[in-house]
């Protein structure tokens, strides 16, 4: 089975940058889409991107396309979510997912990692 730790998130203030890191083990792996959700206090969790296992195709949600970047580093089972330009907004908990590209923009996935606060002031 998948094990993902994250790490990297904290306080920052808008306009900032942070870079989230998710380190996962298993045999699995390197088949599975990765990528991250988010949910914010009295909201519903919500998808924010995707990268297929091959790194080769990327689905960013519209409200953070053209600031955040994923990438994907398969010799050190880890990916990497670059936040740059955070608005308040963006705050909230970050939870890294890996699971089946089918459905795993609906939530569907395999394995979630703890998550990782994120915090942007204004």
């Amino acid at each position: 089975q998948v094990q993902l730790v994250e790490s990297g998130g904290g306080l920052v203030q808008a306009g900032g940058s942070l870079r989230l890191s998710c380190a996962a083990s298993g045999r699995t792996f390197s088949y599975y889409d990765m990528g991250w959700f988010r949910q914010a206090p009295g909201k519903l969790r919500e998808f924010v991107v995707r990268i297929t296992w091959s790194g080769s195709s990327t689905d960013y949600a519209d409200s953070v396309k053209g600031r955040f970047t994923i990438s994907r580093d398969n010799a050190k089972n880890t990916v990497y979510l670059q936040m740059n330009s955070l608005k308040p907004e963006d705050t909230a908990i970050y939870y890294c997912a890996a699971g089946p590209s089918g459905l795993f923009k609906q939530g569907l996935v395999s394995t979630w990692g703890q998550g990782t606060q994120v915090t942007v002031s204004s």
